[in-house]
C-alpha cells in the first residue's frame, strides 16, 4: 500500500500517549468458523492494530532520519536555528539486526541419526536458494525499528518452481499491514491473521486468515468468490516480537536520541549567534547607510553625542562553553549505549588483553543481552519451521520421518571472538577426558556443533580413547606379553 506523507513533529510518547511497546490483539473467542466472526474480531482488532501502526510508521520514519528536531522554532533570533539529526537511530538499528541476523540462522540435527541430518542440511540449502538470510535480514530491521516483525510463507505450484528450488517461498511483509489476532486460551494461540491490502480500484481489503479459511473482507462485507479455503491447516503468517513487551529499541531512548539532538543543534546554534553578534553602540549615534558601509569595508567613525561620556561600540556576545557541552553530549551517549546494551567506541590505552577489552567496553554484556532474546526469535523460528515443514512432506520434497524435534535453531553470531581461547578451552577439555561431543559443544567455536562432531569423529577416535578402549588396549598388551614370554620359555628348555 502506498504510504502517506511523514512529519514526525511531535516526541513519541506523546504519539503513544505513554504506553510504550506494541499491543497484543486478543480475542474471547477460542475458534472462528463463519465470515460474520471473521469480520466482528476484524471491527474489534482495527482500533487496536491502527494505533500500534500509528506507533510503528512514527519508529520507521524516525529512523529513517525523520526527527522532531527537524521542526523546531526558536523563538528567540529565529533566523538562527540549525536543525541537526545525529541518527543514533540507525546506528542502533543496524547493530541489532547485525547482532542477531548477521550470520544466516542455521538448522543443525539433535542426534547422530545421518539421514536426518542429511535431510537438515537439504532443508538448509532450501532456505539459502529462497535467500532467507535477505528475508531475516529485512525482518530483523523491522523488528527493531517496530518492536515487532513478521514472516510469511506459501506453497508454490509445480509450474512456479523452477529446478532445484524447493515448493515454497518466504517474505517478511511490513508489519505496519499485518497483524495476528491471538485468543484469550492458554498460550494465546493465534486465531487469525490479517493483511491489509489495495484492490486494483484503490478499495482496502482485508485478507483474513483462519486454519480453515481465507476471508476477503472488503468495506465490511464478505465476498464470497475471493474467499478460498486454507488448505495447510495452519496460519501462513508468523509473528516474530522483538521481546515480550513488543518495545522497539529505538523508543527505549527516543528522549536520549532527541536530547542528542537538541544539544548539537544548540551547540551549532551558538557558535553561528558568536559570529553573527549584534553590534552595540554606546553613547554615539549612527544611521543605517553608515553602518551597511561599515559592514563593507569593515571599520567605523563614529561621533560622541556627549562629551562627558565615551563613545563605544562593542558586539553583544556570549560565547557557548563547548567543554561543558561536550561533556553533556557524552553522557547522553554513554547512558543510551548502556540502555540498549551496546559496546562503546573507547579506545585501548595500553596494557590491556583482547579480553578485557571486550570486557571494558561492553561486548560480553552485549552478547549477554542479544541471548535473552535468542528464545523469543527461537520460538517463532519453530513456529516457522512446523509451517514450512507440512508443505515440504505434502510436496514430497523432504523425508516424512523429519520431525520438528529432530530440528535445533542456531543463531550465530561471531564464533572468532577470543577464538584462542576457546581453543585452547577444546585442548584442555578434551585432555581432562571430557567427551569430545560436549567439549565441542561447550567452546562454542562452531555454529553447527553436531555436524562438526560428526565430520571430525573418525579423527577424535583416532586421538582419544574411551576408558573400556584404553582397557582393552591394556588387556591385549598383557594378553601379547604373556604370550611372548610363554613362547621364550618354550624356547629355552629345548636348547637345554
Amino acid at each position: 500500500m502506498n504510504i502517506p506523507w511523514h512529519r514526525n513533529s511531535k516526541p513519541f510518547y506523546e504519539v503513544c500517549h505513554g504506553v510504550f511497546g506494541r499491543k497484543m490483539i486478543i480475542s474471547n473467542r477460542t475458534k472462528i468458523s463463519t465470515p460474520k466472526e471473521a469480520i466482528e474480531e476484524l471491527e474489534k482488532a482495527l482500533p487496536i492494530h491502527n494505533q500500534n501502526r500509528r506507533e510503528m510508521d512514527y519508529l520507521y520514519h524516525y529512523v529513517s532520519g525523520d526527527q522532531p528536531i527537524l521542526y523546531r522554532i526558536k523563538d528567540v533570533r529565529p533566523e538562527i536555528n540549525n536543525k541537526i539529526v545525529e541518527n543514533h537511530a540507525l546506528e542502533i538499528n543496524r547493530f541489532m539486526t547485525a547482532q542477531n541476523y548477521g550470520e544466516p540462522i542455521q538448522y543443525v540435527s539433535v542426534n547422530d541419526d545421518k539421514n536426518k541430518s542429511d535431510e537438515i542440511d537439504r532443508l538448509n540449502n532450501y532456505m539459502k536458494t529462497r535467500s532467507k538470510d535477505y528475508h531475516d535480514i529485512v525482518l530483523g530491521d523491522f523488528q527493531s525499528t517496530c518492536g515487532t516483525a513478521y514472516r510469511e510463507m506459501w506453497s508454490l505450484e509445480k509450474g512456479e518452481v523452477e529446478e532445484g528450488e524447493p515448493p515454497f517461498d518466504i517474505c517478511s511483509p511490513d508489519p505496519r499491514f499485518n497483524f495476528i489476532i491471538y485468543s484469550n486460551a492458554k498460550g494465546n494461540p493465534p486465531l487469525m491473521s490479517v493483511a491489509i491490502r489495495e484492490d486494483n480500484k484503490g478499495r482496502t481489503v482485508y485478507y483474513c486468515t483462519t486454519k480453515s479459511w481465507v476471508y476477503y473482507i472488503r468495506d465490511g462485507e464478505y465476498i464470497t468468490n475471493l474467499s478460498s479455503p486454507n488448505g495447510h491447516g495452519k496460519l501462513l503468517l508468523i509473528e516474530f516480537p522483538n521481546n515480550p513487551r513488543r518495545l522497539s529499541d529505538i523508543e527505549i531512548v527516543a528522549t536520549i536520541t532527541d536530547a542528542i539532538n537538541n544539544v548539537q543543534s544548540n551547540r551549532l546554534d551558538g557558535v553561528e549567534q558568536f559570529v553573527q553578534a549584534f553590534i552595540k553602540f554606546v553613547n554615539c549615534e549612527i544611521d543605517e547607510q553608515t553602518f551597511i558601509k561599515m559592514c563593507k569595508i569593515g571599520a567605523l567613525k563614529v561621533k560622541t553625542v556627549n562629551a562627558s561620556m565615551p563613545a563605544d561600540v562593542n558586539t553583544v556576545s556570549s560565547e557557548l562553553d563547548q567543554e561543558q557541552t561536550q561533556t553533556l553530549k557524552d553522557d547522553l551517549y554513554k547512558n543510551m549505549l548502556i540502555i540498549e546494551g551496546m559496546p562503546s567506541r573507547e579506545q585501548n590505552t595500553g596494557g590491556d588483553t583482547g579480553q578485557a577489552v571486550y570486557l571494558r567496553n561492553g561486548w560480553d554484556f552485549a552478547e549477554q543481552r542479544a541471548k535473552i532474546d535468542e528464545p523469543v526469535t527461537k520460538r517463532s523460528e519453530r513456529e516457522f519451521l512446523k509451517v514450512v515443514l507440512n508443505i515440504l512432506k505434502t510436496k514430497q520434497a523432504i523425508s516424512p520421518d523429519l520431525t520438528i524435534a529432530d530440528i535445533d535453531i542456531k543463531i550465530t553470531r561471531n564464533k572468532t571472538d577470543n577464538m584462542l581461547v576457546k581453543s585452547q578451552a577444546l585442548i584442555y577439555l578434551l585432555e581432562k577426558g571430557i567427551n569430545p561431543k560436549i567439549a565441542i559443544q561447550t567452546c562454542d567455536l562452531w555454529g553447527d556443533p553436531e555436524k562438526v562432531y560428526t565430520q571430525s569423529k573418525p579423527y577424535l577416535d583416532a586421538l582419544y580413547k574411551t576408558a573400556e578402549e584404553k582397557q582393552a588396549e591394556l588387556n591385549a598388551e598383557h594378553t601379547r606379553q604373556m604370550e611372548l614370554s610363554s613362547a621364550s620359555s618354550k624356547g629355552g628348555g629345548g636348547d637345554g
